[in-house]
Order: structure tokens, then sequence, then C-alpha cells
């Protein structure tokens, strides 16, 4: 499968508790901080959620 980059670019302080869950479910929690993963629809579900806070690098 293809792999995609996923970068956070923002802060999860003062947001609701289930989008802080998903950017822990990604791996990740720091602004910077990158991780990179299968292409599935599980993880392309959980980017949409958060998609305020991440960013697809490739």
């Amino acid at each position: 499968m293809a792999k995609i980059v996923v970068k956070q670019v923002k802060s999860t302080i003062g947001r609701p508790e289930a989008q802080v869950k998903v950017v822990k479910a990604l791996g990740l929690g720091r602004i910077g901080k990158t991780k990179e993963m299968e292409d599935c629809a599980a993880v392309r579900g959980m980017i949409e959620k958060v998609s305020h806070l991440v960013e697809v690098v490739a």
C-alpha cells in the first residue's frame, strides 16, 4: 500500500476530547511532529476529523 506522511500544524489545547484522542491515535501530539503511515480508509477518516489540526505532507 501507499504511505502518507501526516504533520501536526496546530495545537490540541482547547479542543474537544474526541479530537485530542484522534490526534493521539495518529501518533502525533506536538506541533511539528510527523508520522508516516499506511494510506487506508481508517487513517483517511481520522485525518478528515482533525483536518484543521494536521496536514498531509506526502
